[in-house]
């Protein structure tokens, strides 16, 4: 009998453990829904943007690359960074450097200072995504990391959501500039809170051995390489057809005869797809695995983003732009789940930077390749014609995954290969 209050203890230590956990992830989750705010603003204010300093489709689009290659550095460095002095750290320097430099492009007075802060928030909204689902992934048993980490990812469109709801009515009252000073809120309320709920026992000062300590090199060589090229080019394509869709779809309807509400309210189709998709690729990605359902949504997403060529009537649109929504980024959230869980631990936030970091590539290309498709005169079909094609290469990848090692997904399937 005298084990029973110590039972009792250990229960009520479990339940504590799990409620800071809980926590935990969910401000993570918040962090991620400011990320997804923060990628999405930019194409809400980018006709504005044009109008106020004179800029054509392709500086536009260089002034909407520039935060994705701040964004591609951020997610190289923050992956290492988490795995080697935690998560905490890491997701908290993030918000702060993204949270501040956006808060900064509300005063900018010109092309060239905005470029230069949204470079700089980029650095912070790079590193934010690994790190949380690292996180996650930390704190969560293995049985739920691939729906945790699809349902992370839901943050993203619902900040994209957000941006476009609030969008509707703010910048035709008050301009451009609101839309970025809503930063604060994260800085201000977010960052407190997250330095008191995520626990700091998680961060890492990582012993591991030579051969397997965290690095590039090593996922970069057997038996990690077939596995880290082609989730690193899926991620490519993926993130090139999603932001190019969040940079350039309010501009595209604008340019296709729309007005600005009516614009915006495609974009808030488009993002409410995703939050769907996030939804139905976690329960999915559980059931049949995360890289066959990876398969079939990326394929959804390039057969919907290839209908829009077919000129369809204004419902088939919407219906279009969620199913596109659900696709990429839900195959985009089917990847970060699969990533978690094919690596080891001590490499788990260093395969979600680099995963991630060279995705980024997709979405540095995608803004600058959808200006200048736009500036030949090439119309709104070559920009979906492009993120279709991307969405279907995406599923070829990751059916070479599939082929490769099965609906079995963890690091002792990828080690034994």
């Amino acid at each position: 009998m005298a084990l029973a209050p110590e039972t009792t203890r250990s229960a009520g230590g479990t339940r504590t453990a799990a409620r800071t956990s809980l926590a935990a992830v969910v401000v993570a989750w918040l962090f991620v829904v400011f990320d997804g705010y923060d990628l999405i603003v930019y194409g809400t204010v980018q006709a504005r943007l044009r109008e106020e300093w004179s800029l054509d489709s392709a500086a536009a689009g260089t002034l909407g690359s520039v935060a994705f290659l701040g964004m591609m550095l951020g997610a190289l460095g923050a992956g290492r960074l988490a795995d080697h002095f935690g998560r905490k750290l890491t997701i908290i320097g993030s918000a702060v450097v993204l949270s501040v430099f956006t808060v900064l492009c509300a005063v900018a007075p010109d092309p060239v200072t905005f470029g230069a802060l949204r470079f700089l928030a980029g650095l912070g909204l790079g590193g934010l995504v690994p790190s949380a689902n690292a996180l996650a992934a930390d704190l969560v048993p293995q049985r739920w990391r691939a729906t945790v980490a699809t349902l992370m990812m839901s943050g993203v469109p619902i900040g994209g959501s957000i941006a476009a709801v609030v969008g509707i009515p703010v910048i035709p009252a008050w301009g451009w500039r609101p839309m970025f000073a809503f930063a604060l809120v994260a800085l201000v309320i977010l960052v407190p809170v997250a330095w008191k709920v995520i626990p700091a026992d998680h961060d890492r000062s990582t012993h591991v051995d030579h051969e397997h300590r965290p690095g590039f090199g090593t996922l970069l060589r057997p038996p990690f390489l077939f596995i880290t090229v082609l989730f690193a080019g899926a991620t490519v394509v993926t993130l090139m057809a999603w932001y190019g869709l969040g940079t350039w779809l309010p501009n595209l309807m604008e340019i296709a005869g729309y007005d600005l509400g009516s614009a915006l309210t495609f974009a808030l189709a488009l993002n409410l797809g995703a939050v769907a998709g996030s939804v139905v690729t976690a329960w999915a990605g559980d059931r049949y695995g995360t890289v066959p359902t990876g398969v079939v949504a990326a394929g959804l997403a390039g057969v919907a983003l290839l209908a829009l060529l077919t000129t369809p009537p204004v419902w088939a649109v919407y219906v279009i732009l969620v199913l596109a929504g659900v696709g990429t980024h839900g195959t985009q959230a089917l990847i970060i789940a699969a990533v978690a869980t094919y690596y080891p631990a001590h490499l788990r936030g260093t395969a979600l930077g680099f995963a991630l970091g060279m995705g980024r590539i997709g979405a540095v290309l995608a803004p600058q390749v959808g200006g200048l498709l736009l500036a030949a005169g090439l119309g709104v079909g070559s920009n979906f014609l492009l993120f279709g094609a991307c969405a279907v290469v995406s599923a070829l990848m990751l059916a070479g995954i599939w082929r490769h090692f099965g609906v079995t997904h963890d690091a002792e399937r990828v080690i034994a290969h």
